[in-house]
């Protein structure tokens, strides 16, 4: 990497500066912690915990409206890295399973419409797990969704209406959930599970058809952050990388995909996902931090082999 491009990196937010400490410039920890504890201070950590209600909640609501809400402000806070003890974080944490309505051993946030959505509780189980949520029912939601598979190995929302196909929107954020609880609780069956998934995303190369070869969808291809609860090839190779996958020979082809859409070492900001935001993070067209920070480091992960 040009020394332009990662002085650039570390000139960015905390949420952003850290992560390029940690996984890129591999600084000495005390380094790295020091900027993370910023988050909650300084930047766009801080003014997201400024949003933040009387009641515990953001946007007045649990799920909904997008993408001020509870679970999307918690899950953005979980992106940046916000330490796992933050005050607010906990109270909200907290509300998300205190005030869902529970069926199957997981939480549902529609009202009448009692479902498990397993979209949902992954993306809840990622941020009550890293967010060290002291609460038992955090286990229902991981065996929940650990028993929840479909007979490709992975998971779509869609299997209370006759889903047999898993989807890779769900199955990735469900990924998501079960690595960060297992980090914290330990469990070979969520291993089980994870793997699993992997193998379900890599017949499908990532991005294509197991069956047809034929591409799923072209947004897969351009990568924004946040990217909310939507899949893409960058989300998807980062999740493996995190979770300590070896790289395999099937995402070469979405490999050269992230490395094409670089250009003089920075990537894009990406598309975005419409709807309501308390605030907006990157713009222009020079590059965006994120997309850089998270292309390069899954780059390494793949060169590194």
């Amino acid at each position: 990497m040009a020394d332009s491009t990662l002085t650039w990196l570390l000139e960015g937010d905390p949420a952003v500066r850290w992560q390029v400490e940690h996984d890129l410039v591999r600084s000495a920890t005390e380094q790295w912690e020091s900027t993370r504890s910023l988050i909650g201070s300084e930047g766009w950590g801080s003014r997201l915990l400024a949003e933040q209600d009387e009641y515990g909640t953001w946007g007045g609501g649990l799920y909904g409206p997008k993408w001020i809400s509870t679970t999307y402000t918690l899950l953005l806070l979980r992106r940046f890295g916000l330490d796992a003890g933050n005050p607010g974080a906990l109270v909200g944490s907290h509300i998300l399973l205190n005030d869902a309505d529970w069926v199957e051993g997981g939480v549902s946030y529609w009202g009448k419409r009692l479902l498990a959505e397993r979209c949902v509780n992954g993306i809840v189980l990622s941020i009550v797990s890293w967010f060290d949520t002291d609460d038992d029912r955090i286990d229902d939601i991981a065996e929940l969704l650990i028993g929840a598979r479909l007979a490709d190995g992975a998971w779509n929302c869609e299997d209370h209406h006759g889903a047999t196909h898993s989807s890779m929107h769900t199955t990735l954020s469900v990924c998501e959930g079960l690595l960060e609880w297992k980090r914290r609780r330990g469990s070979t069956a969520a291993d089980e599970a994870i793997a699993s998934a992997h193998e379900f995303l890599l017949a499908n190369r990532m991005y294509r058809s197991h069956t047809t070869g034929d591409v799923i969808s072209d947004a897969w291809t351009r990568f924004s952050f946040p990217p909310r609860w939507f899949y893409d090839i960058l989300k998807g190779l980062d999740h493996m990388r995190d979770a300590g996958a070896t790289p395999d020979p099937r995402a070469e082809e979405a490999i050269e995909i992230v490395r094409s859409r670089g250009k003089n070492g920075r990537w894009p900001v990406g598309p975005g996902h419409s709807n309501k935001v308390f605030f907006k993070m990157e713009g222009g067209r020079s590059g965006g931090r994120w997309n850089t920070l998270r292309a390069r480091r899954v780059l390494d992960w793949w060169e590194a082999g």
